[in-house]
């Protein structure tokens, strides 16, 4: 440090800082309880970190100063832990007769609320479906009466009605042998499952849609008076979802099925939520995707929080994000196959 400029002094001390926060962001990964709560909020910006730990590292490169170490070993901490948030080109072998296709939506609400001021939202997702002709589908933020638009699936699963929640759909060309819900507590987002008969084998697949924040980003949020609860109210979706999580992984080790696990979990890759629910299991995405994987944008930030997970019964074989700009949230498709 003393033969550092004031300026690159400042530097410095900004780069401790950033890196400092990136290595608490791996340690909270890992973390199944609410020892460090106020960092789960980084877990949404992992990406923006690793490109400031970058900078910094380059920036002491091109100085020809040791302290680039600080940002590379941080850097390698963190990619050891998060692995890639960008995907190359897969080369993943395709689909064949004995593969299944399965898609995940948060379709919110088909557009009831009119949130998106364009005619025929609702009908453009269903056409959308039809020519996607997955062999599983998986909706969530579901409307009931759009299931007579869906007759190509003889079988589905949904919410129950006992109480008021989001409604997750499983809809399957396989027969339903049997299905449930969690009935997760103190919330309308809710976790269901279905037992499948498929050509091969009886496969579970749980349909998940965790805590939602019920924030939408604005200056308003943004501003000095509405900040703090905002930042409250994440805080508190984050413990929700962490609940959640535990209580899905509970009943997922109870499961006597090779096992899909499909939805909207409202966090990011980075999350200890993520991890718990993934455990050993593939992450379409990283096996078979390509590019950011984005299933949501956050005032322009590409953000992946839809994810289909595969146990290692299945071999993925492709996973596509689509640009379908009909709902909050993209798309996604995976093809898996049953190993022999």
């Amino acid at each position: 440090m003393k033969k550092l400029s004031f300026f690159n002094k400042l530097v410095f001390i900004l780069n401790c800082i950033v890196a400092l926060v990136l290595l608490i962001a791996c340690l909270n990964s890992y973390l199944t309880v609410n020892i460090l709560s106020s960092f789960y909020i980084f877990s949404l910006f992992i990406p923006l970190l690793f490109l400031f730990n970058l900078f910094f590292c380059l920036y002491w490169l091109f100085k020809r100063k040791k302290h680039f170490f600080l940002s590379f070993v941080v850097l390698s901490i963190g990619y050891f832990v998060f692995g890639v948030f960008y995907k190359v080109n897969s080369d993943k072998n395709k689909s064949d007769s004995k593969s299944l296709t399965i898609l995940n939506y948060n379709v919110w609400g088909f557009n009831k609320n009119e949130w998106i001021k364009e005619p025929n939202i609702g009908d453009k997702i269903i056409e959308f479906i039809k020519d996607e002709d997955p062999d599983i589908l998986c909706l969530q933020e579901h409307s009931r009466i759009r299931y007579t638009q869906l007759l190509q699936y003889p079988y589905r699963s949904e919410t129950p009605y006992t109480t008021p929640r989001s409604i997750q759909a499983i809809f399957s060309k396989f027969p339903i042998v049997s299905s449930g819900s969690l009935e997760l507590p103190n919330t309308i987002n809710n976790i269901i499952y279905a037992d499948i008969v498929s050509s091969s084998d009886t496969i579970r697949v749980y349909n998940m849609h965790l805590q939602s924040y019920n924030i939408v980003p604005s200056s308003e949020t943004l501003s000095e008076k509405e900040s703090e609860r905002t930042y409250h109210k994440i805080i508190e979706t984050f413990s929700k979802q962490l609940t959640q999580a535990k209580i899905f992984k509970e009943h997922l080790d109870k499961s006597p099925y090779k096992t899909i696990i499909s939805g909207d979990f409202n966090n990011t890759q980075f999350s200890n939520v993520y991890r718990i629910v993934k455990g050993d299991f593939q992450d379409s995405f990283l096996e078979a995707g390509e590019g950011f994987g984005r299933t949501y944008d956050l005032k322009g930030l590409p953000m992946r929080i839809d994810y289909i997970l595969a146990d290692n019964s299945f071999e993925v074989l492709e996973h596509q994000n689509y640009d379908v700009k009909l709902s909050d949230h993209y798309p996604i498709k995976a093809t898996l196959k049953i190993k022999d």
